[in-house]
């Protein structure tokens, strides 16, 4: 039997390797293609591949409208869409006070994050930041694709109130001064993870990174950064 083709686009070390070990898992059946640029996933390079589905598990750019037009493209959102909409979920749910979340499996449409559910999955928002993408790479790549592939499931249309969250900047990873000590720790630990800005204090001359936060009520024991703000 003639072996189908599947595209993963990923970044992030935990994502590369679990596409390895999904690749290696289902190679009698599917021939994996992985992508880990934006400028080497075109149009031209699907049509050669012309993969059943294009899976994008954190995937950190909009999908060319002449890709998901013409491919079934499949994103991954860390929110149960429609709550949750737009940039940095994680962040965004952390700073909610939010411990549990879904992982939402949507059909890639022009508008960024409406388009129609093919499943959604349970994930937890303990720990740091790198230990939920883990934890939630996981889940997509040993649930929900093979669930997928497999079951080829239909769509439903998002329903609910629609809640929005703005993709974060690197100046809002400054950490306030004014909040409480769980929050300080939960301002460290939703940006403990691999490529993202750690979160700082300054004072006139010093900048202060922390990451590798444990949490207890009396105390935060964090590693830090300290820098002269004129380098940092």
């Amino acid at each position: 039997m003639k072996r189908r083709n599947i595209v993963i686009a990923t970044l992030k070390s935990w994502n590369l390797e679990n596409a390895r070990k999904f690749k290696k898992r289902i190679g009698s059946k599917y021939r994996v293609f992985v992508f880990k640029e934006k400028d080497k996933l075109n149009f031209s390079a699907l049509k050669r591949v012309n993969p059943e589905y294009v899976f994008l598990p954190h995937w950190s750019w909009m999908v060319p409208e002449n890709i998901f037009r013409n491919f079934k493209c499949v994103v991954f959102h860390m929110t149960d869409l429609p709550f949750g909409r737009g940039g940095s979920p994680l962040q965004n749910l952390i700073l909610r006070g939010i411990g549990k979340t879904k992982i939402s499996a949507i059909l890639v449409v022009k508008d960024a994050d409406a388009g129609p559910v093919f499943m959604k999955n349970d994930l937890t928002l303990s720990g740091s930041a790198e230990q939920i993408y883990k934890r939630a790479s996981s889940i997509i790549f040993n649930n929900m694709i093979p669930f997928i592939i497999k079951n080829k499931p239909g769509v439903v249309m998002q329903k609910g109130e629609i809640v929005r969250f703005r993709r974060r900047t690197v100046g809002q990873s400054r950490i306030p001064l004014d909040i409480s000590l769980k929050k300080a720790y939960d301002f460290i630990r939703m940006l403990d993870a691999e490529g993202y800005p750690r979160a700082f204090i300054e004072t006139k001359g010093l900048r202060l990174e922390f990451d590798k936060a444990v949490y207890s009520p009396e105390r935060i024991k964090a590693r830090v950064f300290i820098t002269r703000k004129d380098i940092a």
